[in-house]
């Protein structure tokens, strides 16, 4: 037993004698027996590799928060925490982003501001305490369209469901009842993964209807959904593809999202909360994420993947993926240790002999880098959400909730992650020779992912039977649909455009009343001429004027039609060539919308741009190498 425990506020009354032998039988999912032995084989070897290591880790602790506070965390992570607390007087810029959310985004919002007041009133702090009714009616008051104040906006039953609850207009309103007859109109099929709707609005309306059908998503059949993105006009959003402040904004809406489908599905959602501990401020090995790039880019500008991470998966490429069994065959443990000491010492200097490696070996140090680091790569915050997707009731609402989870991690988390999964699936990819399919490849990487190290209680592993098939599951369905979950849905990139465009208004009403406070003497006409924009000025209706400052081409005046797409847009520019500019590939180049009502927006190539363009008339457009 290592001394560094992990407490969660979990049940931890039952108890597995030491030396208790893996009971199978509890691992209660349809994945049979045979199928897990991959899974008890890897503990086993994670146990054996612990045995090994001696040295004493200092205890992660997850702290067991009081009555509120986890609320209260929630509200400032979603960007809301001027609705309590001694800011609450200005929740008026928080007017806009409330204005934006859905029904069931307003009822999870409204769910934790009352506890949080209820805690507060309880402790009697000197605060203003606002009436969580009173938020939803400020903005009733401030724009006449949000949803009744007076009336909690959970989510309706069927016999109010035709009232509107926002009737915002605009070519992105997110209207309930819009959403509604949206969901009725679209051709569902089941396997197509809709990101105009919001996920929690998709949810409710399936329990609402007669015709949806819960059922439970387990591992029953081993192939899993063709689930597929229908194309969006617009442009697919991928992470990465926005700026840093919509980025942000993004973030708030996954959380909150993420929380209401978990409500609404009756899930409890909690984020768990880690103490801050001294770690390893060095070295590779039991270092910080965070730490470890800080060190890495010094050695290498930009790079956002550990360097030691990139060259094991390097490492175990360059023999061969064909070799049967990898990742499932384990290194010999005290050579794995012995190499593990040595890079610690050589790696950085670059005297480590890399010839030494088998490929067993570097697979099994690539695992012990994902269960040594100080906290796990899927965070503490969110370990337990990305385990409770198993409990979510269908397989399409268990790959939404991932997808918002990814949204939610860090970026050097989600980055690793990203690189983990595309190696996993090139794995997959030889299956043939190697024997490692999807399932085995799952069973084997989900212990290394979900049981962090500090879960090594005896209390724990208890639980760890119970979750063993469902975590294989989720492990199954990252590797399985990983290019769906780094896509942005539409629903919450509508909602940001939505909440720059409010804002905008907001600013330029501001800007007015000051221009008139302080009397100054604009000639109107001059004043009228500066508001207006580039495309009214020098550009016709139906044409727009790209810019592309890289290339020996740099502005030209394109016109729109049905058919064009960003991708025409790039070529037309690559095809007028001129020797003095150095010449840039179509796949480093991309088009961008920027400004209007988004920050600044990667397209994808099949975007269509008169969609695009009746969806942000004020956007700029310009061609430009994509920032690594």
């Amino acid at each position: 037993r290592r001394s560094g425990q992990y407490t969660m506020n979990h049940d931890h009354s039952k108890k597995i004698p030491d030396g208790a032998s893996f009971d199978r039988s509890g691992s209660q999912d349809s994945l049979d027996e045979l199928s897990m032995d991959d899974y008890w084989k890897e503990l086993e070897n994670i146990h054996e590799t612990r045995g090994n290591n001696h040295e004493e880790r200092v205890a992660v602790v997850v702290k067991e928060p009081d009555e509120g506070e986890l609320e209260e965390e929630w509200l400032k992570e979603a960007g809301l925490s001027n609705l309590f607390g001694e800011s609450s007087g200005d929740s008026l810029e928080s007017v806009v982003f409330l204005s934006t959310l859905t029904r069931t985004q307003k009822a999870a919002v409204e769910k934790r501001v009352e506890t949080v007041t209820q805690t507060m009133r309880k402790k009697n702090k000197q605060h203003q305490i606002p009436d969580v009714r009173d938020i939803f009616r400020l903005q009733n008051d401030s724009k006449g369209k949000v949803c009744d104040g007076s009336e909690s906006s959970t989510v309706r039953t069927s016999e109010n469901k035709n009232e509107t609850h926002d009737g915002t207009k605009g070519n992105f309103s997110l209207g309930t009842d819009e959403q509604k007859s949206l969901l009725e109109d679209m051709p569902s099929s089941d396997t197509d993964i809709n990101l105009e709707i919001s996920f929690a609005e998709q949810a409710a309306n399936l329990k609402d209807s007669s015709v949806g059908k819960m059922y439970k998503g387990g591992g029953g059949d081993t192939l899993l959904p063709n689930f597929r993105l229908p194309k969006d006009k617009t442009g697919t959003t991928k992470i990465g593809d926005l700026a840093p402040q919509d980025m942000k904004k993004v973030y708030s809406l996954a959380l909150i999202e993420l929380t209401a489908l978990y409500d609404v599905l009756g899930t409890e959602f909690k984020q768990q909360k880690a103490v801050k501990i001294k770690t390893k401020d060095s070295g590779l090995f039991g270092v910080p994420l965070s730490l470890l790039l800080e060190q890495d880019q010094k050695k290498v500008p930009g790079t956002k993947i550990p360097l030691i991470f990139q060259k094991l998966i390097a490492q175990i490429e360059e023999t061969t993926l064909e070799t049967e069994g990898l990742l499932r065959i384990p290194g010999v443990a005290t050579r794995v240790k012995g190499l593990c000491q040595e890079l610690e010492a050589k790696f950085y200097e670059g005297t480590f002999n890399w010839e030494n490696v088998k490929q067993h070996d570097a697979a099994s140090l690539l695992k012990l880098f994902i269960r040594e680091l100080p906290q796990p790569l899927l965070t503490v915050e969110y370990l337990k959400a990305f385990q409770d997707v198993q409990n979510l009731p269908t397989r399409k609402q268990q790959l939404q909730a991932l997808n918002l989870l990814v949204i939610l991690l860090p970026e050097a988390n989600r980055d690793t992650l990203k690189v983990l999964l595309e190696f996993l699936q090139r794995v997959i990819d030889h299956r043939d020779k190697n024997k490692m399919t999807l399932k085995n490849v799952a069973m084997v990487m989900a212990p290394n992912l979900f049981t962090f190290h500090g879960f090594g209680s005896k209390s724990i592993e208890q639980r760890e039977f119970v979750m063993a098939a469902g975590t294989a599951n989720v492990m199954r369905f990252m590797i399985q649909y990983q290019k769906l979950l780094w896509t942005i849905p539409k629903f919450i990139v509508n909602q940001v455009r939505k909440q720059n465009s409010e804002s905008q208004k907001k600013e330029k009403k501001d800007k007015a009343m000051k221009k008139l406070l302080k009397k100054m003497a604009y000639d109107r006409e001059k004043h009228e001429k500066q508001e207006k924009t580039p495309n009214d000025t020098d550009v016709p209706q139906g044409v727009i004027r790209v810019q592309a400052p890289h290339l020996s081409k740099v502005s030209m005046a394109i016109q729109l039609t049905e058919e064009l797409k960003a991708g025409d847009i790039v070529a037309r520019f690559l095809s007028q060539k001129s020797g003095n500019v150095q010449t840039l590939k179509k796949e480093e180049v991309f088009l961008y919308e920027i400004g209007g009502n988004i920050g600044e927006r990667c397209l994808d190539n099949d975007t269509y741009m008169k969609d695009l363009y009746q969806l942000n008339p004020n956007a700029e457009w310009v061609i430009k190498p994509k920032q690594s």
